[in-house]
Formats: structure tokens, sequence, C-alpha cells
């Protein structure tokens, strides 16, 4: 099979993963309906976290962290260096904009680190610190969201990462500040609401 060929199918098998909505799947699970109900309509573990249960909001970003992490190393294994890139960002694009939920899914945050732990865990280190500190300092999940998505690609540069790592934490940034757009807007005129409330 030639690397065009291999690298599509790293492609595929990487939005597959992505587009699985844990969120939606544990909540649904668990009694609580359709999260896409309640707050930003989101599947991720932040809107999660809006149903009041902890535990679900925790098991969905472990669960997005994980099949992103998935994604890359299916890539690797199957197409190398190359598979990292194209696996990895195919899963933040699955997870975004799911086939089974009409293309409406996450924001990519969880499924993003859970890339980056495995492409390069200093990056994903260096960009879980940042969000935690502005998430802990402002209580504003978007916030910490899009400090460590600008956090990530610096760290990449400046510890040297591999270039693939570079790329996907560019790409992946990119992705994520296109999904918060209406949190920019919020964040710029004030009205962000804060962690567990509101959208």
């Amino acid at each position: 099979m030639s690397g065009d060929m291999l690298l599509l199918v790293v492609g595929a098998v990487g939005y597959l993963l992505g587009s699985i909505p844990f969120g939606l799947l544990l909540t649904r699970a668990a009694g609580l309906g359709d999260v896409r109900k309640i707050g930003s309509g989101s599947i991720g573990a932040t809107n999660v976290l809006r149903t009041g249960n902890k535990g679900l909001a925790a098991g969905t970003l472990l669960l997005d962290g994980a099949k992103g992490s998935a994604a890359v190393l299916v890539g690797a294994a199957i197409a190398g260096v190359p598979g990292i890139f194209v696996g990895g960002f195919a899963s933040m694009l699955g997870h975004s904009f799911p086939v089974w939920l009409k293309f409406r899914g996450g924001k990519g945050i969880a499924t993003g680190l859970g890339i980056l732990l495995v492409a390069d865990w200093r990056v994903a280190l260096a960009a879980a610190v940042a969000w935690l500190a502005v998430a802990v300092g402002l209580r504003i999940s978007s916030a910490a969201s899009l400090t460590a998505v600008v956090v990530a690609p610096l760290a990449a540069w400046l510890l040297g990462s591999p270039q693939p790592v570079l790329g996907l934490a560019l790409a992946a940034g990119a992705l994520v500040l296109l999904r918060h757009k209406d949190n920019i807007r919020r964040l710029m005129a004030g009205t962000e609401p804060r962690i567990g409330k509101g959208k």
C-alpha cells in the first residue's frame, strides 16, 4: 500500500476514533438525558460537568483524551512520523465534527491534550499547567482553554519538539480557536460564565 493510501487509512481511523461522543454516551447511560440540551450544547467534559456529576465529567475528560492518544499511536504504527500529525488532527476533526451527531461535537481540549501527551508529553504538560493555572485563577474554562492552545505551540517550539508535534499544536490550536469563537465574544463582552455554570 502506498504512503498516501496509508495516510488516508490513518485519517479515517483517527476521525472515527475522535467522533466517539463519550460525553453523550456517558450521560445517557447514567440516565441524565442528552447533554447537548443543557449549557453550551457541547459533548465535552465542561458541559458534562453542568449535569452536576463530577465523576461523569472526569470520565469524559479521560476518554476524550484517550481517543486522541489512540489516534496518534495508531497513526504512528501505520504510517510512521507523518501518521502522528494525520491521526492526531483527524481525531480532533472527528471530536469537533462527528458525523453521527450532524457534525456538532465538542471543542477539542481534552482530545488535543491526549494527542500531545503521546506526541510530546512535555508540551502536553505545559499546556495542562497553563489550563489549570487560568482555570483556578479565573474559573473560566474557555479562558483556560484558549491560554493552553497558545502555550502548546510555544512550548513545542521552545522545547525543540519534532516538526509533526509543532504542526499538531498549531493546527489543533487553530481548530480550538475556531470552536471557541462564541466564547471569545462573551469573554470580550465580560459575559462568559464560570466553570460549572451557564454556557
